[in-house]
């Protein structure tokens, strides 16, 4: 994905799930919501962040649970986005399909933000 995990972040993890067509790259670290949109918008989104319905579905699938996280599609109150990297041409991700960026409140201003992407 070419993020840099923000100083400060805590609780990072990250795992890669095997699939047959395509691989899905799971991350996840605790920052402040003020670091996690700079990192949203960096990801040049499709559109805003917005509340959705928490049963939305997620190319990341289960894969969060295996790192002992709830789901981000399971969540009330967090937002969402998605982005394609070669729609707008970042270079920096030419190998990356599409990412779907979710930030959920944790505490304070410290929200967990959720990458996932092929």
């Amino acid at each position: 994905m070419k993020i840099q995990i923000p100083q400060g972040a805590t609780e990072v993890k990250g795992a890669v799930r095997l699939q047959p067509q395509e691989n899905v790259y799971l991350l996840s670290f605790v920052t402040n919501e003020q670091t996690a949109e700079v990192i949203a918008e960096d990801l040049h989104p499709d559109y805003p962040l917005a509340v959705e319905d928490p049963s939305s579905s997620s190319l990341s699938g289960e894969g969060f649970k295996h790192l002992d996280l709830a789901p981000p599609q399971e969540l009330k109150g967090v937002r969402t986005t998605t982005a394609c990297p070669p729609c707008v041409g970042d270079s920096r991700r030419r190998h990356i399909q599409g990412i779907e960026i979710h930030i959920g409140a944790v505490s304070g201003d410290r929200v967990r933000v959720y990458l996932a992407a092929y």
